[in-house]
C-alpha cells in the first residue's frame, strides 16, 4: 500500500467517524512517516500531522481521535508537528533539501492569515 493511499484513507476515516476532527485536518498537512529500527530489522510507520500555530489548540483537542483511527489502521503513533516553527527555524535545512515540502508547509502555516484578513 502506498503512503499517499494511507493518508487518503486516514483522512476519509477521520471525516466519517470524527467530523469535528475532520474539520481540523482541513488546516493541516498529513504525511505517513517511516521508522526503521536497525537492531531489530523492523520497519514501522507512523503519522505526522503538520499544523499551523494558530490551530494548535483545536488539533490537540482531537488528538485522541487521530490516534484511535491511526492505531486501527496499523500505524504505531500520531505525531503533531508545528509547521509554523519548522519553516521559521533559521537552522532548518528543509527549504534547501526539500523545497516542495517546505512550500506545502508554508502554505498551511499562512493560509489562516490570508483567510481571516
Amino acid at each position: 500500500m502506498s503512503r499517499d493511499y494511507l493518508v487518503q484513507e486516514f483522512v476519509h476515516l477521520v471525516e466519517n467517524y470524527y467530523p469535528e476532527a475532520g474539520k481540523v485536518l482541513d488546516w493541516c498537512y498529513v504525511k505517513v512517516l517511516e521508522c526503521y529500527l536497525e537492531r531489530s530489522g523492523k520497519q514501522f510507520y507512523y503519522l505526522g500531522i503538520y499544523y499551523p500555530q494558530e490551530r494548535r489548540r483545536e488539533l490537540l483537542a482531537q488528538q485522541e481521535a487521530f490516534k484511535d483511527i491511526a492505531e486501527n489502521m496499523g500505524l504505531i503513533e500520531v505525531v503533531c508537528i508545528n509547521s509554523t516553527r519548522l519553516i521559521r527555524d533559521p537552522m532548518s535545512k528543509l527549504k534547501k533539501d526539500n523545497p516542495r515540502f517546505w512550500l506545502e508547509l508554508y502554505w498551511i502555516s499562512t493560509q489562516d492569515h490570508f483567510l481571516t484578513n
